[in-house]
């Protein structure tokens, strides 16, 4: 294989900003293991991994420095726009393990490559009072914390993520957990981050997103996270549809970073994440 790992911020035009990935543009031949140790070597909370296809689609596979994940949003989108500033903006088939994702790139008006991926169809499902019982103790939130508005559900756009969203922005800027016992949890349920949010209006969310599988304490950004809570958005009838949220996530951990959600009316139809990515 071909070892060169791109390095990419998403979700930002600042190289201090956003969620940086490894990308290999050209995994093949890779083992398991070979990806395993890249991205354990890189550190980032994923990295991923190119096969080339026929023409312009292609497989991909995401690991973080601790497991394998079957979709990663900020991964993608840094993978589309290396390959553009490679081999120019266009369309992309990528053939991932959660399912086939369509990505397009161009160029907007300041000159930034821009990505929209589309995600697999989401689904939620609720959670158990024992389930939210148990993520609230490990996070130190109380029921008193949560936003009424915004219930508690479990949500999947590739991976599954508990959403939970607090009253006020006091509560989502104070984060402290134990990384081995929320992790337990988790792998319990194999769930891949947890989804925490708060609306600042209809439009406008800040969210952070715990990664303790991965071994990451926080993502700075959560492009799948953030197609499953549009999906989440949808099914519960919180937006009016069609609808185009913003979700602003890592400026309490200061690597800001902006994820622009698209979410189509029809039922069943998968997400739209849109972002910028710059090269560290």
């Amino acid at each position: 294989m071909n070892e060169e790992v791109l390095r990419y911020a998403a979700f930002t035009t600042d190289p201090a900003g956003g969620n940086p990935a490894g990308v290999v543009l050209d995994a093949t031949g890779a083992s398991d293991a070979d990806m395993a140790r890249i991205a354990e070597s890189v550190g980032y909370s994923e990295t991923a991994f190119v096969v080339p296809g026929d023409g312009l689609e292609m497989a991909v596979r995401y690991f973080s420095p601790a497991m394998e994940v079957p979709f990663c949003g900020h991964a993608t989108i840094a993978t589309a726009v290396a390959y553009a500033h490679r081999y120019g903006v266009g369309e992309l088939t990528l053939h991932t393990r959660a399912g086939v994702i369509p990505v397009r790139t161009a160029k907007n008006e300041a000159g930034h490559i821009t990505a929209t991926l589309t995600s697999v169809p989401p689904r939620t499902e609720t959670m158990t009072d024992d389930q939210i019982d148990a993520l609230l103790r490990l996070l130190g939130w109380s029921r008193e914390d949560l936003d009424p508005a915004l219930p508690p559900r479990l949500a999947y756009a590739g991976a599954w993520h508990p959403v939970l969203a607090a009253a006020d922005r006091a509560r989502l800027a104070s984060l402290d957990y134990d990384m081995d016992e929320l992790a337990e949890l988790m792998n319990r349920h194999q769930w891949v981050t947890v989804d925490l949010l708060w609306r600042e209006s209809e439009s406008v969310f800040h969210a952070r997103n715990p990664f303790p599988t991965g071994g990451v304490f926080e993502d700075p950004a959560t492009g799948a996270a953030a197609a499953a809570f549009g999906g989440y958005l949808r099914e519960l009838r919180l937006v009016p549809l069609p609808a185009r949220i913003t979700i602003h996530q890592g400026h309490d951990m200061g690597r800001p970073s902006t994820i622009t959600v698209g979410i189509p009316t029809e039922p069943d139809t998968g997400i739209d994440i849109t972002g910028t990515a710059v090269a560290l």
